[in-house]
């Protein structure tokens, strides 16, 4: 059994993880929340235009970031520059953070500012005090290293709803391990898709500062390159907690990881490509040079 399995199931992260995983055929439920505007144009050099593979025709980044999440969970969708989000006032966490990031935005003249703010416009946004002496990071969603193209990106993703209460250890250890990969494997193959969010149980009853932020027991992220002659995609999970070891134990499939939050990603994608990169993960794929 994988390491992840063990952990998750231990640490009472996932329930029945195990019986999802080993049922990978199943179909993810729900419907897409709310009305998404577009995003910026400089939030993909593929907006705008068709990108091929072979005969078929795909959807821009503007169409692959939509994430469609079942209709009993409360969802606001805002867009940014640079990443487009759906917030949970309920648990003031976003259910999840969906970017592109290209080969050019991993490098950038603008620094991190670790001004963090709060967004009057969505609702249930928490603030400074919320974290302040709570024990838990400020754990960014999209992470400040892909926002280095933008002086408006890089603030944006400052905003508390691209922020969740993650543990010290993971924020500087696994997790930022992970982002680190990310840069390297879009300058490698041009572009990638990247979805990333919380994972709740209904044994998540921790909460922090005045607004109640609730604090998750897991973090998945999914990762997508639909334009490459062969497409692939990979999902990793980690517990709200220090992860060591290789980072191919919190390997899953995309399929698993839908199963695990009931979210539809890359459902714009035609079902051939789409079945073809969700049922299959493969690290030693992803980690070439």
């Amino acid at each position: 059994m994988p390491l992840i399995l063990i952990l998750l199931c231990a640490c009472v992260v996932v329930i029945g993880i195990t019986g999802l995983i080993s049922a990978r055929s199943g179909q993810t439920t729900g419907g897409a929340n709310g009305e998404h505007a577009r995003v910026s144009s400089s939030q993909g050099a593929h907006d705008g235009a068709q990108v091929r593979r072979g005969n078929a025709a795909l959807p821009d980044a503007d169409a692959l970031l939509d994430v469609k999440v079942p209709a009993s969970v409360r969802s606001q969708c805002k867009d940014y520059e640079g990443f487009r989000l759906s917030f949970n006032a309920d648990n003031h966490t976003p259910n999840w953070v969906a970017w592109e990031l290209l080969a050019a935005e991993t490098e950038g003249p603008v620094s991190r500012k670790n001004t963090f703010w709060t967004d009057d416009e969505v609702e249930g946004c928490p603030n400074a005090g919320d974290y302040k002496k709570s024990g838990y990071d400020k754990g960014h969603m999209c992470p400040a290293a892909d926002q280095k193209w933008s002086e408006q990106a890089m603030y944006d993703c400052f905003s508390f709803a691209n922020m969740t209460p993650q543990d010290g250890a993971l924020n500087s250890g696994a997790w930022q391990t992970l982002e680190k990969k990310e840069r390297k494997w879009a300058m490698r193959d041009s572009a990638i898709l990247i979805v990333a969010g919380p994972i709740y149980e209904k044994s998540d009853t921790k909460r922090i500062g005045a607004n109640g932020v609730r604090v998750p027991s897991a973090f998945f992220k999914v990762l997508a390159a639909p334009y490459l002659d062969e497409p692939r995609g990979i999902a990793f999970v980690y517990p709200n907690m220090s992860s060591p070891g290789n980072m191919e134990n919190y390997v899953l499939t995309i399929d698993d990881v839908e199963k695990l939050t009931g979210f539809d990603f890359f459902y714009n994608l035609p079902d051939e490509l789409d079945n073809r990169i969700e049922s299959v993960a493969s690290f030693r794929d992803w980690n070439k040079q």
